[in-house]
Formats: C-alpha cells, structure tokens, sequence
C-alpha cells in the first residue's frame, strides 16, 4: 500500500521524519478546511487522523517462507503378507479397505531396534501424492520420515466434505472409514495439544467444516486433544463421540461390540454446551483427572529463582507493569520465547510500541539463536534458520482498520483458529483506542474491558499478557523510583482485582541488576509472591538469574539448535512416544 493509493497528500520529496497533513477520509466533510488533522510517520508508515480516527500502516507484513520437505517416492506396493491381513482382520479393518487406503508392508530401518525390521506402513497423501510414511513394527515402535511434511492421515477424503470425524491414531480412522464414515481423518502424531499440522490447510480443507465429530481417545492425554480440537475448531461446530465405560478408542469398540455399536457411537455424539450452563458432569473426565492427581503447578520458564514463584497456564490473564524504560517488554519477550521454546506455545503481538515488525522481530531472533542481531555475529544460516521459526511461531497484530478492543480480539480470535496461537500479548494497554460509552466512567469501563480481556482467554483457552503502565513514581530516599504495584496502574484498582497474574519490572541502574516482582498470584498452586533479580545480557536480549555474591552464568546458546537437537534425540529413542495401539502383538 503506497500513500497515493491512500488519497495522503505528502509534501514532495519528504521520505522521512513525521509530518502533518489533510486526512482523506474526513477533510471534505470538515468545517475547518485548513487543520491538517492527519499525522504521518513516514520512517514507520504509519498514519491516524486525530479527528474521526482513521489510521493504519503502509508497511506489509513479512511474507511467510516456504519450508522445503523431504518427499518419499511412492513405488505403488501394497501387496501385504498374509499375517499382516490376518493381522487387520483380527482388529475389524477388511483387506478391500487396506487396498483403499494403500497400507503397505516392508522392511525399514527402525532407530529403536537399530536394525531393519518388517512394517507396516501408513501412507499419507496430499492431492494424491505420497507426504509422508509412518512405519509401525510388531513390538510397537513407530518412525516418521525425517524432515517430511506431517499432515493428518487421509486428508485428501475431506477436502469437499461439510463434516469430518477425527480420531488420535490410524487403526481408529480405518475403523471409521470401515464402518462407511469415509471422511474421518487421524492426527498424525498421537494425543499432542501440538496441532500446527492444521495451519497449512485449514483455509482449504477445515475452514468448510459445519460439524466436526472429535473422536479421541478417554485417556487423559485424549482429553488434552480433544480440547485443542475443540479451541480451535470452536465449541459450536464440534461433537464428541464417547465409547461407553469398557472401551478407550474407536477400534476397541469395534472389535468388542461391531460396525453396529461405532456407527451408534457416532450418532450419539454429544454437542457441547455453549449457553453457559454447566452441570458436573459437562466436566466430569477434567473433575475426575484433578481427582486422580491433584492441582498441578503450570508451565514454568527454566529460571530457578523466577519459576519458585510463578508458573503459567492458560485461561488466564497476566498483567505487568514497570516504569517506562526498566524492561517490562523486554522481560515478557522473555517469557513469551522461553513459553515457546520449551513448550512449542505460539505468540500472537498487539504490540505498537515495539513497531516497526522488524525491530521486534529482530529483538525475538536475538534472544532465540543468544547472539547479536548482525551479520558478523549471527551466521547467516543460523538467521535463516530463525526467520522460518519466527514465522511458524510469532504473529505480530497491526490492523489498519484501527486499534480497538473488539479489532485486536478479532485478529486474535483468527490466529487461534489458523495458528493455533496459545499467547496473547497487548503491549501496551494506552495504545489501544478506548471507547468508553456514553454515561460510563472510566472505572467502570476498565473493569468491564479486564472482564472482556478474562473472559477471550477462558474461552479460548489462551494465556493473556497485558502491559501497563503506571502513573508517574514517587524517589525513595536512595534516588530509587518506587516499585509500582499493580494499584499504580492509571485509571482504576482493578488492574489489580481482575487479574490472575500481577508482575512489575524495575531495573536498578546502580547495581546493574533488574527486579522481577511477582505481586499476585490467585491460585497458590500456581505460586506465591515474591521478587527474583535477573542481569540483563544487551548484547542477545536475554536475562539470567542473579544471586548474591555468584557471578552470573551467561546463557549464549542457540535455542532453537538445542530444540532441534534435542527433538532429533527423542525422535531416535522413540519416534512416537505414545501408545496408539493395543491387542494382540501382530505376527508379521
């Protein structure tokens, strides 16, 4: 977008600098012709009318990069022994639906075992070629393809569908797709709140979708994929197919009561509820799960000092605050990559004050790969490496049609459903443009926007940061800004009273050290008050830990190297670490 497409009349040969001029979408409607209400940065693009409100950004978002996969060759054999096909037979799946769904059978080269054994193979395709192979052996271990694209198992069926069941493991789409529920499709890596492997085709394949029947299994990590799906997807078009008390998954129910006890599995699908009103047993399998083990701490970041006080989880809301300048972005830039890093959360920024996108993103790169943010320090393939990881993982918000509450969730609500976004980050509260209603305080009006901000992140299921600032700090006798508190916060006590979280960021410019000051916690499970001090690395953007009288140990590493590495490490002892199938071990 160019500032002649826009109608804003720049003075001829400015390039930079910031610069008052008419707006376009209200100059002609205006009694004062000659105030030139529109401001333009034109080092940033950015431009906002300070009379009716119009503004946006000429700047284009970075393009996603097109990840290259390794492509199996497809050789079209799937003649399969006769002990494979008594195997499937033993488990309910015909062999005309082995042929229609080309299960093939031969030797691979499996890392658990170190040696070529015999397998049954998986093939998934997409627009009828061959993605992607999972290899399965008779004592259970399973192998991907390194480096191939990983796609749900049979997607192709469900392209031109209106619904689509979707189960945890192949045996229990092929028990589907046996019983004639031909649009069933599996999740290629087991139960997993992981499921990027939607991103890529949800437009085309998912965004259709008027009723999605979610077929996991009754186990606990069943349940964890089955309210990923549900988040995503939204409650609205999902039902839930349930097994009865003796079987955990689809096949099981097959084999146990036959063609006729699933296909009523699926016609008895519960709808979820949606109008608010709950009884126990609308969360009965959650109830008994916290019963079973317990209130569990939430995800912590590696930091010893800080995790002792503070653990996360989602459906709630995190509000920091510090004086302007001691790092209170920076240090939830922090949080955000380590949240990532460790446990794959994907990020989506509202984050104004940190445009322009590429000094954000470079900052990010800096704190993932430990290094400067220049090209004699960061190699060129280890930056390269960092931009595809920044783009799967880290979406930046800057719409054009304004910065409003309701605008901000919208696009927020979007990188949920394609993304599978985990974090929301609102940096700062002051830059969203605040509709306070006619006849409602700015009290009152607070407190119904935190309410707001609470209940998106219950709904869908996402952890919420929101930064604020507070109002100008008192010196202590020292020379030393006082640590605000929560109830500093401009305009209203209820920065305080509605969040699940409070933290404050201050530096301590004397002592070279910052301060990370957890001030609430609402649930003690989740951790209690108290402060952590950090030392701040200029040079990657990262903080360590700081204790009294210890040098402090600089973190330099490559993150993502070490995610990788340990990824590929993991994948070597079990390629798919989760039990997918039971029974009999199959004689082949």
């Amino acid at each position: 977008m160019t500032w002649d497409e826009l109608n804003i009349k720049i003075p001829y040969g400015r390039t930079s600098g910031k610069i008052k001029t008419f707006c376009p979408a209200c100059h002609s409607k205006r009694s004062d012709k000659a105030d030139k209400s529109l401001s333009v940065d034109l080092d940033q693009g950015l431009y906002k009318c300070h009379y009716c409100g119009f503004s946006g950004c000429t700047k284009e978002f970075p393009k996603k990069i097109k990840k290259e996969y390794v492509r199996p060759t497809w050789k079209n054999e799937t003649k399969l022994s006769e002990k494979a096909v008594k195997y499937f037979e033993g488990r309910r799946i015909p062999q005309d639906i082995l042929r229609i769904m080309k299960i093939s059978e031969g030797m691979e080269f499996m890392p658990q075992d170190n040696c070529k054994m015999n397998t049954i193979q998986f093939n998934y395709f997409l627009n009828g070629q061959l993605v992607n192979v999972k290899y399965r052996t008779g004592n259970k271990h399973f192998k991907l393809i390194p480096n191939a694209e990983l796609i749900p198992y049979n997607l192709d069926a469900i392209k031109n569908s209106t619904e689509c069941i979707i189960t945890e493991g192949e045996f229990d789409c092929l028990s589907f797709i046996s019983c004639g529920f031909t649009h069933t499709i599996s999740v290629p890596n087991g139960a997993s709140a992981n499921t990027s492997y939607l991103d890529d085709y949800w437009d085309e394949y998912f965004e259709n979708k008027e009723t999605v029947y979610i077929a996991s299994d009754t186990d606990a990590k069943g349940i964890i994929l089955r309210d990923e799906l549900v988040r995503r997807f939204g409650a609205e078009r999902c039902k839930i197919i349930t097994y009865g008390e003796d079987c955990k998954d689809a096949n099981e129910l097959l084999v146990k009561k036959g063609a006729y006890a699933l296909k009523q599995a699926v016609e008895n699908s519960s709808e979820l509820k949606i109008d608010g009103v709950f009884t126990v047993f609308d969360f009965e399998d959650e109830l008994d799960n916290l019963y079973e083990k317990g209130l569990q701490k939430g995800l912590t970041i590696g930091f010893e000092n800080f995790d002792a006080l503070c653990s996360f989880e989602t459906k709630r809301m995190c509000i920091v605050t510090g004086i302007p300048g001691n790092g209170k972005s920076e240090f939830l830039d922090e949080i955000a990559e380590r949240l990532n890093i460790l446990y794959g959360w994907k990020f989506a920024y509202f984050s104004p004050e940190n445009f322009p996108l590429k000094y954000h993103a470079s900052k990010m790169i800096c704190k993932i790969t430990g290094k400067k943010f220049d090209s004699s320090s960061l190699p060129l393939n280890e930056y390269r490496q960092a931009k595809q990881y920044m783009s799967d993982n880290f979406f930046f918000i800057f719409p054009e049609e304004g910065f409003s509450v309701d605008t901000i969730l919208d696009k927020a609500k979007y990188l949920i459903r394609r993304k599978g976004i985990k974090a929301l980050v609102i940096d700062p509260w002051n830059r969203l443009e605040h509709q306070i209603p006619i006849g409602m305080n700015e009290t009152n009006y607070i407190s119904q926007t935190l309410d707001k901000f609470t209940n998106f992140a219950q709904k869908y299921d996402i952890l919420l940061f929101l930064v604020a600032h507070p109002r100008k700090m008192n010196k202590d006798s020292s020379g030393q800004f006082e640590v605000p508190t929560l109830y500093d916060i401009n305009g209203s006590a209820n920065f305080y009273n509605k969040t699940d979280y409070g933290i404050t960021v201050q530096r301590n410019k004397e002592a070279g050290t910052v301060g990370v000051y957890v001030q609430k916690v609402k649930f003690k499970h989740l951790g209690e008050t108290g402060s952590a001090m950090f030392k701040y690395n200029i040079n990657n953007g990262r903080y360590v830990p700081c204790y009294e009288s210890q040098i402090p140990v600089w973190d330099n590493s490559n993150h993502l190297i070490k995610k990788i590495t340990d990824q590929n490490e993991e994948y070597e002892k079990v390629t798919l670490p989760f039990d997918m199938y039971r029974g009999e071990e199959p004689p082949f």
